[in-house]
This record gives C-alpha cells, sequence and structure tokens, in this order.
C-alpha cells in the first residue's frame, strides 16, 4: 500500500493536485482514496459533486471523503473531554469560566487534525486500498502537529503508569476529600489507548517504504520561503519528502507584454525551487485557462504534471536520519537542509536528545546503539546536522 500526504501553503492548490494524482492513480488500476482533513474542505468542489465524511466513490478505482473531525473527536476524545470538561465545571474551577471557554479548554490545538489523521491509520488496517492520497491541512497547521507523537510517547511512558498506578489506589480515598474530580482509571486508558494509536500512526507516516510527503509550492518567493522551512522540520522529525510540485506556472505559450515580468520572475523561482529541493524530483503544473474542477481538467492536470510517470510510485528515497560507526564512538546524522550554523541548539538528557531549530523542538530517543553514550560534539556540515557519541558507556562499569 502507498501513502501520499500533499501539503504545502494554502491557496497554492494542492487539493487540486492531490484529487489530480488519485484520479491518474485510479485509472492505472489501483484501488484508491482520496481524503481531505483540511477544516475548510475543498476536495467536493474539485470533483464538482458533494463528498461527505464517509468514503464515496466519484470514479472507477476512486473513492473520496471529507474527514468530520467532530466526528473524529468524539470518537478518540470523548471521554477524556467529558473528563476534563467536568473538572473545568466543578466548583473550584468554575468561578472565572465560561462555558465558551470549558468547550475550547477541552479540545488542544492541533487535535482535530491529528484525529484526522488518524483516519490513514484505519484505511491502511483495513486494506481495502492500494493508494491513499491525503490533501492535508496546510503547512502551518501541520508542522504543529509534528511534536505531538513525541510528546505522547513521553507522557505514556514516564507519567500514565505512575498516576494510573497511583490512581487506583488512593482514588477512592482521595475523592471525597478532594473538591476536583479526580480522573477514573478508564479515562486514563483511553488517554493511553489514543497515544498508542498515534505511535501508530507516526510510524506508518515515518515509513518510507509506505509513505512520503508532496510539497505543492507555487514560483513565488513566500512561499518558496514557508515550503523550505517545512522541508526542514519534514526531516527534522523523519517524515520522507519524495518530491515538489510547482503550480499554476504560465504556459510558454503565453508572451503577452503583460505577463512577460511575471513570466520571467517565475523562471527565476523554478530555479531556485530545483536547486534548493535537489535531489528530490520536481513536477511542473501550469496555469490552466479554466477552473481545475470535475474529472476531465482532473485528468489534464495529472497528465501535465507527471506524464506518463505513474504518481503512486515512490519518486526518491533518501535519509533523514542515520548512524554509523566513527573510530570508537558512533555518528548520528539528521538532514536540516536550509538551516544556517547557529540555529540549532542541542541538549542531551539521559537516553533522550533534544533538538531545537527555530521555534520546534524534537525530543530524539536515542537509538538503542547511542544510549548511555555521551553526545561529545555536534556540527553542520552540507545541511546535515553530524552528532558524534563517545565509544565508552556512561555509568558502565
Amino acid at each position: 500500500m502507498r501513502i501520499i500526504v500533499y501539503t504545502g501553503k494554502g491557496g497554492v492548490g494542492k487539493t487540486s493536485v492531490a484529487a489530480a494524482t488519485a484520479l491518474r492513480a485510479a485509472e492505472l488500476g489501483y484501488r484508491t482514496i482520496v481524503l481531505s482533513t483540511d477544516a475548510a474542505h475543498s476536495l467536493g468542489d474539485s470533483f464538482d459533486r458533494p463528498i461527505g465524511p464517509e468514503p464515496v466513490a466519484v470514479a472507477p478505482n476512486l473513492w473520496a471523503q471529507e474527514v468530520d473531525s467532530l466526528r473524529q473527536l468524539e470518537r478518540n476524545w470523548g471521554k477524556i473531554r467529558d473528563y476534563l470538561a467536568a473538572l473545568f465545571r466543578s466548583k473550584q474551577m468554575n468561578e472565572t469560566l465560561s462555558e465558551i471557554s470549558v468547550d475550547e479548554l477541552v479540545v488542544f490545538p492541533g487535535l482535530e487534525e491529528l484525529f484526522c489523521l488518524l483516519e490513514i491509520k484505519r484505511h491502511y488496517e483495513e486494506g481495502k486500498y492500494d493508494v491513499i492520497v491525503m490533501d492535508c491541512a496546510p503547512t502551518g497547521e501541520t508542522l504543529r502537529l509534528l511534536s505531538y507523537p513525541d510528546l505522547a510517547r513521553w507522557w505514556l511512558e514516564r507519567i500514565f503508569p505512575v498516576q494510573r498506578a497511583v490512581l487506583k489506589v488512593v482514588r477512592p480515598v482521595a475523592q471525597p476529600l478532594v473538591s476536583v474530580p479526580l480522573p477514573t482509571v478508564d479515562v486514563l486508558d483511553t488517554a493511553a489507548a489514543f497515544i498508542r494509536e498515534l505511535e501508530k500512526m507516526h510510524a506508518l507516516l515515518t515509513d518510507a517504504t509506505k509513505s512520503s510527503l508532496r510539497l505543492v509550492v507555487n514560483a513565488e518567493k513566500m512561499v518558496i520561503k514557508e515550503a523550505c522551512r517545512s522541508f526542514t522540520y519534514f526531516n527534522l522529525f523523519g517524515f520522507p519528502t519524495d518530491g515538489v510540485v510547482i503550480n499554476r506556472l504560465l504556459p510558454e505559450g503565453v508572451r503577452d507584454d503583460y505577463f512577460r515580468g511575471w513570466k520571467d520572475l517565475q523562471e527565476k523561482y523554478v530555479t531556485v525551487i530545483e536547486e534548493s529541493f535537489y535531489p528530490l524530483p520536481v513536477f511542473r503544473a501550469p496555469l490552466f485557462d479554466h477552473e481545475v474542477v470535475g474529472l476531465t481538467a482532473l485528468r489534464q492536470l495529472a497528465r501535465a504534471c507527471f506524464g506518463a510517470e505513474d504518481p503512486a510510485r515512490l519518486f526518491y528515497r533518501g535519509f533523514s536520519q542515520a548512524i554509523e560507526k566513527d573510530g570508537q564512538g558512533y555518528l548520528l546524522s539528521i538532514r536540516l537542509p536550509f538551516v544556517e550554523k547557529g540555529a540549532v541548539s542541542l541538549a542531551q538528557r539521559g537516553d533522550e536528545l533534544q533538538i531545537q531549530v527555530g521555534g520546534l523542538k524534537r525530543n530524539v530517543l536515542l537509538p538503542r546503539a547511542l544510549v548511555g553514550r555521551k553526545a561529545t560534539s555536534a556540527g553542520l556540515e552540507d545541511g546535515v546536522l553530524k552528532i558524534r557519541f563517545g565509544g565508552e558507556i556512561h555509568g558502565a562499569p
């Protein structure tokens, strides 16, 4: 099974590209589903027909779905939401909270998008489709989700076992003595189950043999800069990227004086994109003289973008993280393109390595070979962060 996730800055046309990719894959014989997780769904507009929260057939071998975040919220967060709501409405905490603020507080930022992404895992496990194409939320929203699995793993391993054991013993005694409701073991188990689902989803989306992200861009300075930042963060968090689609390029036949300056600028930025994202393959799609709506227009877009290529195949496989023996120690390499020296900070705490790039942090659980070893040096070399670890295991007898 292949999973392809399209993302990009809002307004670049990623929904059209995702729909066109799915249609082309279906016409090549793959049982394909295309899903939208964007809160402002436009997948139905691309196919020019209504699409709901359950898969609906839109062409031979092709199904489409606009994931209902509220339904996913109820399915994955219902018990936890109800407990948090009761907690915030308790006498001690409700003095300064309105009903509206309580509803807002029980759903953390980014959770709805995460619940939508869990649909990928569900379809993968059901095995009904050969190809899953995801039209993801704009990159700004996507980036918020990257650190959730790492954070969730920390809670699951460090906090939940202790809290669950303690509450099981003290809750019957403590509850009458406190004025706020304590979580039940069932609530904690629900939270733990949700975190495990996140872990499985993360493992699936970081498996380069099954999944890949594709960036959709326009030949514009601001769009390119955001795509570069996104590509850096995708590498930092281990999400494989196998291609870039430049959408809405002025066709060669457009030679009107009015568009000459804009066309020259696009050609300049196309070169920047190809050089910046090398060795990723770059696909080009023109600005059509009509709306990309309906099967005929989507088929035309897929043909312009991929030609005779199979859009479901993996176009590029490169490492985002690697470990190798380095003399008596080890060398951990993480690709961080577009990052300047001095923009990365590191901190090691036990078997975790905290890496901060810009406003994002990632806690990397060190591979088994590095557990107990101390990082001795680090540096950026040609867009690769190289961290050296000593040969001796710290604390070993």
